[in-house]
């Protein structure tokens, strides 16, 4: 796993400041920033963990990101529908993996949360439930050049020779082939201008 650019700690007291608190949730943080295998959730369940059918349904703690094992994940506090198996009337829900497009494990970033809580302010109605995110500029081409810069810094060397080289699984080869091919010219050239002398 790789180092953080900034300390989970630092994240969820930015992502606090700017987003704040539920004060219907007993003012628990709208967005915060948590490692996946530590999370877990009291649901109902009518069966036991090896699989077998329960005689009456029972809730039990159980692991929340099953599907997303030693990743970071942004989650947004929302509430629980009528129909849930979740004994909470709210919860924290995941509003974004911190991984690559191949799935490789991605530190979090403060200005990475900003960029992925502003798409998801864009996409909803926010009367009444969350502060709106307010971009300094609203324009197309200042959201283009934000998410630009941000796939710079997240994905500038997403190419296989990177990441071998990144995980320590490369060999490289200073000496192109191109390199000889100018070495060869040259010393046939001093060779051909020794002969003619």
């Amino acid at each position: 796993m790789a180092e953080l650019h900034e300390s989970i700690e630092h994240i969820n007291n930015q992502l606090i400041a700017e987003f704040g608190r539920e004060l219907i949730a007993d003012n628990e943080p709208r967005f915060r920033v948590v490692w996946s295998d530590d999370q877990f959730e009291k649901r109902w369940t009518d069966r036991t963990k090896d699989g077998f059918p329960l005689l009456y349904p029972e809730v039990r703690e159980l692991p929340k990101y099953q599907w997303a094992k030693g990743r970071y994940i942004l989650e947004r506090l929302v509430p629980v529908g009528p129909n849930s198996d979740l004994t909470t009337k709210v919860s924290y829900e995941p509003a974004w993996t911190f991984e690559t497009d191949g799935g490789r494990y991605l530190p979090p970033r403060y200005d990475a949360c900003q960029l992925i809580i502003e798409a998801i302010f864009s996409q909803i109605n926010t009367a009444g439930l969350f502060k709106k995110y307010k971009d300094p500029d609203n324009s197309p081409e200042y959201r283009k050049k934000k998410i630009d810069e941000m796939q710079a810094v997240l994905f500038g060397n997403e190419t296989s020779t990177g990441d071998s080289l990144a995980y320590k699984e490369g060999i490289t080869n200073p000496a192109e082939s191109k390199h000889f091919e100018e070495e060869s010219t040259s010393e046939t050239v001093s060779e051909n201008l020794e002969t003619k002398q």
